[in-house]
């Protein structure tokens, strides 16, 4: 069958995507990967095909001075299902569309209608805020899925606006999602369907203690498999010094690098550790290094380390728990210190430290002292390493990308409709 992958320009958000298309691909399956036009190189690098499509779009900066909850409505409703109100979630559609979905939709729909018209795939991924994915499956009658990379605040949100919308009367039941997609949809020759908002179905990365999920979906578990993009493995690396290894990675993307820097002050954590019988790997961007300062001792400083060779070798991870340093973390079973910021990272954080598995503050409570205080206890603590090691056996569990291709036929044929102007 033929598959094709729509992904706005998240090169974290890409690489869920990554195995699963290898596994499509190794099994025999044509994939395809569409994205804006400055994507595909980032795309050509995995190996997989990439389609330019449309305009590209840029995001803008993301302010240093969000406050600590920062799970914005629609999707805050995932924690605080209290806040469950008509008004409260349709003012949050009408933001998200406003902010996001439309300006990084708009440049690409055409351009991916017009290609899924003429390479006519059977099942179409996307990432959940690429809804012009959903459109293109609609128009050439494909089955369609979302892939997650965290939560799935995005359905469980979206299952308490219908129940809410029901209980309206019948000339009040505004829905800013359905009818930005139903107009996209009506452009191109299809009627708006509910499974433009969430899928045919969905398939989720995380293990079942870090879920949330919606009542009404269908999910498909598929084990984490870890995947930054090309890496060597230097000598340094796998010869250790003897020492306990401590990780400290902060990610990369913009969110974790506002205009000011890191959320976190790096220079203060390097400087709180440095006294420790400990080894300190940071992976810090190279227009960060200058501000380090001196670097102490017993801390290695690195713009990249490929984090399924780095997290082995270490006794700690300290991280901004991006979901797929969490998840390539937790895979290793390895204790871990999450210093979250954005999105849902603080929720997914307590999860984890729920278990046992990590301590967590938020990036913008940390110091130098704090991270002090907690690598030691997750050193010390045997209690952590055995939460870790029982995280990663239910990782282990789930199912891997080649495991569930014949799952993914299966559904395929199950949804996979006439094309539009064929019915």
């Amino acid at each position: 069958m033929r598959v094709l992958f729509a992904t706005e320009p998240g090169y974290t958000l890409f690489q869920f995507m990554v195995p699963l298309a290898w596994a499509l691909r190794a099994a025999g399956h044509e994939v395809r990967v569409a994205s804006q036009p400055d994507f595909a190189p980032l795309v050509a690098e995995t190996g997989l095909t990439a389609v330019p499509v449309g305009r590209n779009f840029v995001a803008g900066p993301v302010s240093p001075d969000e406050p600590d909850d920062v799970l914005a409505a629609p999707y805050d409703v995932a924690d605080h299902p209290e806040r469950a109100t008509w008004e409260h979630l349709r003012a949050g559609y009408r933001q998200q569309l406003d902010e996001f979905y439309k300006p990084v939709n708009f440049p690409v729909i055409g351009g991916l209608v017009e290609f899924a018209r003429r390479w006519r795939p059977d099942l179409v991924f996307w990432e959940p805020g690429c809804y012009a994915g959903a459109i293109a499956a609609h128009v050439v009658g494909a089955a369609h899925a979302r892939v997650l990379w965290s939560r799935d605040v995005f359905g469980v949100a979206r299952e308490h606006y219908l129940r809410l919308r029901d209980q309206r009367p019948a000339d009040d039941r505004e829905d800013p999602l359905a009818e930005w997609l139903a107009f996209y949809a009506e452009r191109h020759g299809v009627d708006y369907a509910e499974d433009m908002a969430c899928g045919h179905f969905t398939v989720t990365a995380f293990p079942e203690s870090l879920r949330i999920q919606a009542d009404r979906l269908t999910y498909l578990p598929v084990r984490h498999v870890p995947y930054g993009g090309r890496a060597t493995v230097r000598p340094w690396l796998w010869r250790t010094s003897g020492r306990r290894r401590i990780a400290l990675t902060l990610g990369s993307s913009v969110v974790h690098e506002h205009p000011g820097g890191h959320v976190l002050d790096v220079r203060d954590v390097l400087a709180a550790l440095a006294d420790l019988d400990v080894e300190v790997v940071a992976t810090i961007a190279e227009r960060e290094q200058p501000k380090l300062g001196r670097v102490p001792d017993n801390a290695t400083v690195v713009p990249f380390a490929p984090l399924d060779d780095l997290v082995p070798t270490c006794a700690a991870v300290i991280h901004h728990a991006g979901p797929g340093t969490l998840a390539t973390t937790s895979l290793h079973g390895v204790p871990q210190l999450a210093l979250p910021w954005e999105f849902d990272e603080p929720a997914v954080a307590e999860l984890l430290a729920r278990q046992g598995a990590a301590l967590t503050t938020h990036a913008t409570r940390a110091t130098g002292d704090t991270v002090r205080r907690d690598v030691l206890r997750l050193l010390d603590e045997p209690s952590f390493t055995a939460a870790a090691g029982r995280l990663r056996a239910e990782m282990l569990s789930m199912p891997t990308p080649a495991e569930v291709v014949r799952d993914l036929e299966e559904l395929t044929d199950r949804h996979r409709a006439a094309p539009a102007g064929r019915r």
